[in-house]
């Protein structure tokens, strides 16, 4: 018997907050504009990896797998290669607003 549907935790969703909407959180959009690899640094510790590989399209393959995100690696590689700011602040956006949900 071939398993097809991998078991997960989480329903089906997006991410919590859109690409662009990084006036969403301000202080995350200015430490990614100012410090863009202390924003990596600190997702790469809050999912518990190592911030000397940089955040790219793994990791957030990972993160969006890991909490049943829709998405495709494809649209990954799009975000992190053409939007990579964009893409960093809505991964973190995203970690946080799960932390204060209580379900990261």
């Amino acid at each position: 018997m071939a398993v097809t549907i991998q078991p997960t935790r989480y329903a089906p969703s997006d991410f919590q907050s859109g690409l662009c909407d990084c006036c969403d959180d301000c202080g995350i959009c200015c430490c990614g504009w100012w410090c863009h690899l202390c924003l990596g640094c600190s997702i790469a510790s809050d999912m518990d990896e190592c911030c000397l590989c940089g955040v790219n399209m793994a990791m957030r393959s990972v993160y969006r797998t890991k909490y049943n995100i829709m998405g495709s690696l494809c649209n990954d590689w799009l975000a992190t290669v053409f939007c990579g700011f964009c893409s960093l602040c809505q991964l973190k956006r995203d970690i946080n607003k799960r932390k204060e949900q209580g379900i990261f």
